[in-house]
C-alpha cells in the first residue's frame, strides 16, 4: 500500500470516528432554542396583536453531525410576522392558514423582477378569520402599493441579516436574525425543481414532497447590482429556500455531511474572502459551497460516496469542479433555472487557478497540519505533545488513535456540559419572560424536541414551577389554564384572537386538564398548592 493511500485512510478514519452523530445535544442548539423562545415575546412595532414566528436555520439546523473541530460560528434565526403572508402572483387567496397566523393577515403577491430569484411584493388581500366555519374571508386591496424591504429592520446588517448577541453562556456567540415574509406555496420561479429528472434517486420523492409542502420565504434584500438604485434597492426582495435546504441536507448520508464540513473548513481557511449566502461576498461564499454539494449529491450515485471510501479524494475533486464554475463565471442556483449565483467577476480567475491546482497529496498534508493538529490541541498535553513528531504514517497513526480515544472517552463529559448549558438557559429564559404564554411554551417544546426529549421533560417541570409562582402572585388566569393544558399535552390553538381573553378550553377539556395536572403535581411532589 502506498504512503499516500495510507495517509488518506488515516485521515478518513479520523474524521469518521470523531464526527459524532445525533442524538447529540449541543450548546449552539440550546442557545438557538432559547433565542427562538425570546423572539416569540417580541411584538413588531409594539403591536401586541402581532406575533413573531422563529425558525432556526443555517448550520445549527442543517448538520446532524458534531465534528471535533468547532464548525459553527453563529446561529441563524429566521422569523416571520403572524400578520403577513406572501403568495405567487395569480394564486387565489388562502381560506385556511396554520394556527401560527393571526385573525387578520395582510397578503402580498410577489412578482418577478428582471433578475431571477428576486421579486417585488405588492399588497393584494386582507384575510379575516371567521370562527363560524374556521376559515378566512378575503378583501381585495387597491393594487399599486409595494412593500419596502427597508421595513424589515433599519439597524446595521449584512444582506438581510441583523447581527444580535445571544444570551447565555457564550457572550461572544452572535445570532444572525433575518426577518422574512412567509410563503406557504412552492414558488413558480422554481417550478421545474420538483419534477426535474434525477438519475440517482436523490432527493427521494418523499423528500421532494416535504420540501415542496414547506413552501419558501421572501427576505428583504435587493440584488447587489440594484442596492444603490433609488427604487429597486428599496423594493426588491429575494426568494429564500432555507427551509428546503434544511430538509435536503438532513437527508444526506453521514459521509456527505462530513465532506460538506471538510470543504467549509478548508475553503474558509484557504480560499474564501468571508461571508455566507445571505451576506453575498464579492467572490466565493459558503453558499456557493452548499450549492456545489447539493448539485453533487444529486448528480453522483451513492456508490461514488461510499465505494472505497476516501474523503481526501472526494474533497479534492469537488474544489476542481468549483474551479470550472469559476472559470466560466457561473454557479447555477440549485432550485431556480437561469439563476447565476456568480454575478461578480472579481477575483474569480485567481481563485479558480488556486482550486484547480489542489491534488490529493497537497490536500492530505493540509488536513494533517491544519485540521488534525487543531483537534490534537484540544486534548490534554500528554496527547497533544504526540503531534510534535508525525514524520511517518506510523507516528501519525499513533497520534490519531490517541485523539480518537480521548474523543470517545469524553463523550459523557461533553454531554454533561451541554446539558449544563440547557440547565442554565431553560429556567433562566422561562423565569425572565413577562409571563408564560401558549406561544412561548409551544416554541420551547418544538425546539427542545429536536434536540433531546429529556430536555422537554425538564422544561415541563420548570414550566409547572413557573406557573405555580404566577398563580401564587396573580391567581389562575384563563391564559395560564391554556398554558397548563399545552404543557400537559392537550391541544390548544396558538392563533392570535383579537380582543379575546377567555380560555379556549371546553368544559370537558378543563375537567381533563384538572385530572392531568393533579397527576403531574402528585408525581412531582405536589409542587403547586391549590
Amino acid at each position: 500500500m502506498s504512503r499516500q493511500r495510507t495517509l488518506d485512510e488515516i485521515i478518513t478514519t479520523f474524521l469518521l470516528n470523531t464526527c459524532r452523530l445525533r442524538p447529540q445535544i449541543s450548546e449552539h442548539a440550546s442557545q438557538a432554542a432559547a433565542y427562538c423562545v425570546e423572539t416569540t415575546t417580541v411584538h413588531p412595532q409594539n403591536d401586541q396583536e402581532v406575533d413573531v414566528i422563529p425558525l432556526t436555520t443555517g448550520s445549527v439546523a442543517e448538520f446532524y453531525i458534531e465534528p471535533m473541530l468547532p464548525h459553527i460560528g453563529d446561529v441563524d434565526v429566521m422569523f416571520h410576522d403572524s400578520t403577513m403572508l406572501a403568495i405567487p402572483r395569480g394564486h387565489p387567496p388562502p381560506t385556511q392558514l396554520p394556527a401560527e397566523f393571526s385573525d387578520y393577515v395582510k397578503v402580498d403577491e410577489f412578482v418577478d423582477s428582471h433578475l431571477p430569484g428576486y421579486v417585488y411584493l405588492e399588497s393584494r388581500y386582507l384575510l379575516t378569520y371567521c370562527t363560524d366555519d374556521d376559515k378566512y374571508n378575503y378583501f381585495e386591496y387597491d393594487s399599486g402599493k409595494w412593500l419596502s424591504n427597508k421595513s424589515t429592520d433599519s439597524r446595521s446588517r449584512h444582506g438581510p441579516a441583523v447581527p444580535s448577541y445571544i444570551c447565555g453562556t457564550s457572550p461572544n456567540l452572535i445570532t444572525d436574525l433575518v426577518l422574512c415574509v412567509r410563503c406557504l406555496s412552492w414558488p413558480p420561479q422554481a417550478a421545474d425543481w420538483p419534477t426535474r429528472h434525477r438519475n440517482h434517486d436523490w432527493p427521494a420523492s418523499a423528500t421532494v414532497d416535504r420540501v415542496v409542502n414547506n413552501g419558501c420565504d421572501v427576505v428583504g434584500v435587493a440584488h447587489r447590482q440594484c442596492r444603490h438604485h433609488e427604487l429597486m434597492g428599496m423594493l426588491q426582495w429575494r426568494l429564500s429556500f432555507s427551509r428546503a435546504e434544511i430538509v435536503l441536507i438532513n437527508s444526506w448520508m453521514p459521509v456527505q455531511q462530513i465532506v460538506y464540513h471538510m470543504l467549509r473548513v478548508f475553503m474558509k481557511t484557504e480560499i474564501l474572502t468571508g461571508g455566507d449566502g445571505d451576506s453575498e461576498s464579492t467572490t466565493v461564499s459558503n453558499y456557493h459551497i452548499k450549492t456545489l454539494m447539493l448539485w453533487t449529491c444529486e448528480l453522483k450515485p451513492k456508490s461514488w460516496w461510499t465505494r472505497n471510501l476516501n474523503l481526501i479524494k472526494i474533497c479534492a475533486e469537488l474544489p476542481r469542479a468549483l474551479s470550472v464554475w469559476l472559470s466560466d463565471a457561473r454557479c447555477p442556483h440549485y432550485f431556480i433555472n437561469n439563476c447565476n449565483l456568480l454575478d461578480s467577476f472579481c477575483n474569480l480567475e485567481v481563485i479558480a487557478s488556486q482550486l484547480v491546482s489542489i491534488d490529493d497529496t497537497w490536500l492530505s498534508t493540509w488536513f494533517v497540519n491544519n485540521y488534525i493538529r487543531k483537534c490534537a490541541e484540544l486534548c490534554p498535553d500528554n496527547v497533544s505533545r504526540l503531534f510534535n513528531d508525525v514524520s511517518t504514517n506510523m507516528k501519525l497513526q499513533k497520534v490519531v488513535s490517541a485523539v480518537v480515544d480521548w474523543r470517545l472517552n469524553t463523550t459523557l463529559t461533553d454531554k454533561w456540559h451541554q446539558f449544563e448549558t440547557a440547565d442554565f438557559l431553560i429556567p433562566g429564559i422561562t423565569s425572565k419572560l413577562p409571563d408564560l404564554t401558549i406561544r412561548s411554551c409551544v416554541c420551547w417544546m418544538t425546539e427542545l424536541s429536536k434536540i433531546d426529549t429529556r430536555l422537554l421533560i425538564y422544561f415541563n417541570a420548570v414550566a409547572y414551577l413557573q406557573a405555580a409562582y404566577e398563580i401564587s402572585t396573580n391567581g389562575l388566569s384563563d391564559e395560564l389554564i391554556d398554558v397548563l393544558a399545552t404543557i400537559s399535552g392537550l391541544s390548544v390553538s396558538t392563533r392570535r384572537r383579537i380582543n379575546q381573553h377567555s380560555s379556549e378550553l371546553s368544559q370537558i377539556k378543563a375537567t381533563k386538564l384538572t385530572k392531568v395536572v393533579e397527576i403531574k403535581l402528585r408525581d412531582t411532589g405536589q409542587l403547586i398548592e391549590i
